[in-house]
């Protein structure tokens, strides 16, 4: 199955497999969003504790992966999340001759900003949404991982204001390209997560974005167009957000879904990097 659409290419190398925005490859900006079920990047247990044979399996996958993608897997900078705000610039790598995954530098950081050449900014998700920011003219990118708690942090918000104030990005030029995740078809939430969505974004219209198909039992929420609007009315261009329109749990046998490989799941990752 090709997933290839007006905004993203799908690419096949062997087993590996990746999807990338066109826009961002226009201006020269390595990027790419992994799916298929022989690769994962979760190294972690349910508490949050780093599993070691788990770690030097994701190594062994973004080394496959840059491979594919003709680059040196020791430039990435993976930071460890927790649905956070938190944002942070980096200026250089750690390790020179290893990647940057599991560092305590990085923890409880949900977003990546460079504008540096040669750093590779890596998050991982399954069903979270995957921003990626890119200035191309004062030459930024960022990486952000917006869970729904994310999303009620609005920290897609915050990266391009701290995009601004580090860099002097202006929003206009800022695009911005939503990778694959879970869409309102999938994203049921109970009572308690809805008021709180209601209640975070109630300066938006809500009839376009929760539905309740089940009266008092579960409400269905567009947790992408919540920060499609919260970015262009931060002044970004409604063409300069760019969608995959793609729903990892309705193409569960392609790519790692939380909602459907429940406990067992394993997690996507998006790279973005800037090349020349």
């Amino acid at each position: 199955m090709d997933l290839s659409n007006e905004n993203i290419v799908h690419v096949k190398k062997g087993n590996i497999e990746y999807l990338q925005f066109k826009k961002l490859l226009d201006y020269g900006i390595l990027n790419a969003y992994t799916i298929g079920k022989n690769i994962g990047f979760k190294a972690n247990d349910a508490s949050g504790n780093i599993i070691k044979e788990k770690e030097e399996k994701v190594i062994k996958d973004y080394e496959k992966v840059c491979n594919a993608l003709g680059e040196n897997y020791n430039k990435i900078v993976k930071p460890i999340q927790k649905h956070t705000d938190n944002i942070q610039i980096i200026e250089n790598k750690i390790n020179a001759d290893m990647p940057d995954i599991n560092c305590k530098e990085y923890n409880n950081i949900d977003g990546l900003i460079t504008n540096k050449k040669d750093i590779i900014l890596a998050t991982t998700s399954a069903d979270c949404i995957t921003l990626l920011f890119f200035d191309p003219v004062k030459r930024v990118i960022a990486n952000v991982h917006s869970g729904w708690k994310g999303t009620l942090q609005r920290i897609s918000i915050k990266a391009v204001e701290k995009m601004a104030e580090k860099y002097g990005s202006e929003y206009y030029d800022i695009i911005c390209c939503i990778c694959p995740s879970i869409r309102r078809c999938h994203f049921e939430v109970k009572e308690d997560v809805e008021k709180l969505f209601e209640e975070e974004f109630k300066d938006l219209n809500l009839e376009e974005i929760i539905i309740n198909k089940e009266p008092n039992k579960s409400w269905y929420i567009d947790t992408v167009l919540i920060n499609k609007i919260i970015l262009e009315r931060k002044g970004l261009k409604q063409e300069n957000i760019i969608d995959s329109n793609i729903c990892t749990v309705c193409n569960k046998d392609l790519m790692h879904s939380y909602r459907a490989e429940k406990e067992l799941y394993n997690v996507n990752t998006a790279l973005i990097e800037i090349k020349e």
